[in-house]
């Protein structure tokens, strides 16, 4: 019996779900493998699912902050890794250095009393504002003058936008790093045999408080004027909509959400350090598999993409570990760009990702 003939009587075209066919060999051996270790030695399992849920919640974070200002201006920001960086500097500016950040004046929010993470997260809102205030600022004076100029000259403009920032911010931390002074630390907890670290519990609340505020915003006057933004510029000015506005508010949000992933990028699982650092920035490009694999556009593809990703990434890391010599030593780091060509090869536009049609 031929190939042809098999796929009449079954329904399904080998040769056009060649993509599907491809996946399905991929994730059938893995889900089995994951199954057999969960039944062998399931403490170690439920222990990397929780790390593994911990940095997908930080990359799901960062991924959002892409999205939000894709779905406004259709353009990758290159530069939120540098954004991110910058927030989680204000922040160690408001906490360790105790001083309004760009300024002198000292922080008097570190004096309010009560429980002692009260100052810390009264600053952390402050440094969120300023986070934003830069979202804006960078959007009033490289993005809205670029409305209706070509996406590719806008993503270039982001990108020298990322290189600038992240030359002051290296500047900052270069000697020494700068410490945010997180009140949970690397304190942890156990759940039977389970370790939890309180970061990874921080992290996934924070996403689900992210993604439920993005969810009512959406459906918000003003949210239902970026989704007609994002379907079309044109069309949205011609009916009223102030689409300067909708740019400064995707950059807003972006920023403050780039500047939670820095925030995080600095605790575990992504890092031990709770410190600022160079590699700080790097959390961006971490996470952007997330977003491709997800859909650029896509909220949902947000964060069901980083937690993908970082599952991925963690259950790699830890049983692959054995692998280490004919892999290398930061093999886990590559895994994400694996999966996201995987993604890419079974949907190019992402998982949730807008299909385009361009005809020739």
């Amino acid at each position: 019996m031929t190939t042809q003939t098999l796929s009449r009587r079954v329904g399904f075209d080998l040769r056009e779900n060649l993509s599907l066919v491809f996946l399905a060999g991929i994730l059938v051996p893995t889900v089995l493998f994951l199954v057999v270790q969960a039944v062998q030695d399931p403490t170690v399992f439920l222990q990397t699912l929780v790390k593994a849920l911990g940095l997908g919640a930080v990359y799901a974070i960062v991924a959002l902050g892409f999205v939000l200002i894709f779905k406004a201006t259709q353009t990758v920001n290159f530069a939120q890794g540098a954004m991110a960086m910058s927030g989680a500097l204000f922040l160690s500016f408001m906490v360790a250095d105790g001083h309004i950040p760009l300024t002198t004046w000292k922080n008097p929010l570190l004096d309010v009393g009560g429980p002692s993470w009260l100052g810390w997260a009264l600053s952390a809102v402050v440094a969120l504002a300023f986070a934003a205030v830069l979202g804006l600022v960078i959007e009033r004076l490289t993005i809205r003058p670029m409305i209706g100029e070509p996406l590719f000259s806008v993503a270039v403009i982001t990108l020298g936008l990322e290189i600038v920032l992240r030359v002051f911010n290296n500047d900052t931390v270069k000697i020494d790093y700068r410490n945010l002074n997180i009140p949970w630390g690397v304190k942890s907890f156990q759940v039977g045999d389970v370790v939890v670290q309180w970061s990874y519990v921080a992290a996934v609340i924070t996403a689900a408080v992210a993604f439920g505020a993005v969810f009512f915003f959406y459906r918000s006057r003003m949210g239902i004027a970026m989704r007609a933004v994002a379907f079309d510029q044109e069309a949205a000015m011609a009916q009223g909509i102030n689409v300067g506005r909708v740019f400064a508010i995707a950059w807003g949000a972006g920023a403050v959400l780039a500047a939670i992933g820095g925030i995080f990028a600095t605790q575990p699982p992504v890092k031990q350090t709770n410190a600022v650092e160079p590699e700080t920035a790097l959390i961006a490009f971490r996470a952007l598999p997330a977003v491709i694999l997800g859909g650029l556009d896509s909220v949902t593809g947000a964060l069901l993409g980083g937690i993908i990703v970082g599952l991925a990434e963690i259950f790699a890391g830890q049983y692959a570990a054995g692998e280490v010599d004919l892999l290398g030593a930061g093999y886990p780091l590559i895994v994400p760009y694996v999966v996201m060509l995987i993604g890419l090869i079974v949907r190019p536009y992402g998982l949730f990702g807008t299909e385009e049609i361009r005809r020739v």
